[in-house]
Parts: structure tokens; sequence; C-alpha cells
């Protein structure tokens, strides 16, 4: 979709992910080895009570979730910044879903524009767990 079909306001339902303790672990070792992601014994003597998953990668999941219905796609050129803010712990089998807001559109040129994100992703009991805001740079109509 070029710049100029996308509108403020538009709202993309994410499809729902769970997420799964054996993913939680590979992406901990991999990514965020810390013993809060990694060891059963400890996280429970945490106040989460238990195995968190890393905040980046319950984000990723859904973000995968949207890229699989990406509303943009070709007319995507690359994206310009990402900021993530956490609200609550994600557990294994946590089931994520997000609801994406075009939150701003701004024409930079005659060949693209930025178009801000703002997806607000709530797990399985309703609760707001995260919120992004991606801002993307589109292509314009020639």
């Amino acid at each position: 979709m070029y710049f100029e079909d996308i509108t403020v306001g538009m709202k993309v339902d994410i499809p729902p992910v769970t997420i799964e303790k054996e993913r939680i672990l590979e992406f901990a070792k991999l990514y965020d080895p810390i013993p809060l992601h990694m060891d059963e014994e400890y996280a429970k003597k945490t106040r989460f009570g238990g195995l968190i998953a890393p905040g980046v990668m319950s984000f990723m999941s859904v973000w995968a979730k949207y890229i699989e219905n990406d509303f943009i796609a070709d007319e995507l050129i690359a994206g310009k910044s990402t900021k993530i803010e956490w609200f609550k712990p994600v557990y294994a089998g946590d089931i994520l879903k997000g609801i994406l807001t075009v939150s701003d559109a701004e024409k930079r040129n005659q060949y693209n524009g930025i178009v801000t994100l703002s997806i607000d992703i709530y797990n399985q009991k309703g609760e707001l767990v995260m919120n992004d805001i991606t801002e993307s740079v589109v292509k314009c109509k020639e």
C-alpha cells in the first residue's frame, strides 16, 4: 500500500500467537541469557513467580504475525525507528494478540513518507502487556 493510501486511524487486528516455553528458553540462551528467562527455580523466587519471556522475543512474536498480513507490503522502503514499552510480564502459555493503529503519516518528499504504527499488545486476559511505536518509510505513488 502506498503512502497516499494510508490514513491516520487505520486499524489492523494482529492474529494471536502462543508464547511457548521452549521458545523462551531458546531465545534467552541466544540473546538474553539471564536467570529470569532461563532458570525456573530462580524465577520462582522473583516477584514474577516464574519464568518470563524476554520482552523483545514477546514483541517479535506478535510482529511476525503482523508481517504475515502486512498492509504496506512491497511499498515499505525501510524501518526508521521503534520504541517498545512493557507493562506486564509474559509467561509461557500466554496468548498475545495485537491491535495496530496508524497514528501518524507525514509526507517527506515526492518519493516517500513516514508512517507511524502504534501496536497495543494484549494477553489472553485482555491485559495490555506492551506497546510498540514503529516508524516506517513508505513509497509514494509516482
